[in-house]
């Protein structure tokens, strides 16, 4: 059976020109300020649409936005459900400068590698080693993201919550709030076609379920075994594949955009 849905209080219709991220904005804000159960299933989208004042399109493509952030996961044919309270993020900021100047997502690839490397090498490290509670909770977010495969949104969130897992676990929670802050501003340019039109890279559609897990396996088993030069090592190799994986959606975009007519 599943659970009722949470009600929303302190939203209204909004008036932004980008109603999505205005929509994505009021929702993030009752998270973060903890007004949400972890848990908790949020309304329907056509609920929200008419609690907003917005178009169920507009609805759908804010709660992409936050599956991005990880903040919640949705359940085709159950709903969205809220996965996580974050820490107040500086993920606007960041977000903004990529806004500003989008040449600039390498950098931000390259940063989000320096934060994820330090993070996992730091929690393989730890001494005392990382509590039986913390390895567990990297398992359970390496199971949701095997179990989320072939399902697009949700192995997004996943894969951000599998990240996030990993970076806390260093123990530092200011390293774990700009952690999260870069990767969630890297995966908003990076599915930014997913979140305007449900539109899914081909390389998130086209690889199996054994590719995804053979770059997110090593990273948790060498945490969880207190191999620090392992993790770092897995990282790496992560970060890899991803940056490829960026760059060809960049490439298939521009090439796209000079294949458009020119307007009249």
């Amino acid at each position: 059976m599943r659970e009722s849905p949470v009600p929303l209080d302190g939203i209204g219709p909004v008036r932004s020109s980008r109603r999505a991220d205005e929509v994505a904005a009021q929702i993030r804000n009752l998270i973060i300020g903890e007004q949400i159960a972890e848990g908790a299933r949020l309304p329907p989208e056509r609920e929200l649409a008419e609690r907003f004042g917005a178009s169920r399109p507009t609805v759908s493509q804010a709660l992409r936005s936050l599956s991005l952030m990880g903040l919640v996961e949705i359940r085709h044919g159950s709903g969205a459900y809220v996965i996580r309270r974050p820490e107040t993020m500086v993920t606007a900021s960041v977000s903004l400068m990529l806004d500003l100047d989008n040449q600039s997502v390498d950098q931000l690839m390259q940063l989000r590698l320096w934060l994820e490397t330090l993070g996992a090498g730091e929690a393989a490290a730890r001494r005392p080693p990382l509590a039986a509670a913390q390895a567990a909770g990297i398992q359970a977010a390496l199971g949701r993201l095997r179990d989320a495969a072939g399902r697009a949104g949700e192995w997004i969130a996943a894969d951000t919550v599998f990240h996030a897992a990993v970076v806390r676990a260093s123990g530092n929670p200011y390293l774990a709030a700009i952690y999260e802050s870069v990767h969630s501003a890297v995966l908003s340019h990076e599915f930014r076609g997913w979140v305007d039109a449900e539109s899914v890279p081909p390389w998130l559609t086209d690889a199996g379920p054994e590719q995804q897990q053979a770059l997110h396996e090593p990273i948790a088993a060498a945490v969880i075994a207190q191999a620090p030069a392992a993790a770092r090592t897995a990282v790496l190799a992560h970060h890899q594949v991803m940056l490829e994986h960026l760059r060809a959606a960049v490439a298939a975009h521009q090439a796209a955009g000079s294949r458009s007519p020119a307007p009249r």
